[in-house]
């Protein structure tokens, strides 16, 4: 008994941890989601001069 429940919490832990690296490569590496504007994809003038 105590082997199978062993051997159910590592293939739960894979499970977690295989699902939760594709629910990271989904999200995104480049936006800022705070929406606080103090970071760098918030600064306008930069982006204003890069499309002429």
């Amino acid at each position: 008994m105590f082997q199978t429940i062993l051997i159910f919490l590592t293939f739960l832990g894979a499970a977690i941890y295989l699902g939760r690296m594709v629910f990271r490569s989904f999200q995104s590496k480049n936006e800022c989601s705070s929406g606080c504007a103090k970071c760098g994809a918030a600064d306008l003038e930069k982006v204003k001069k890069s499309l002429g």
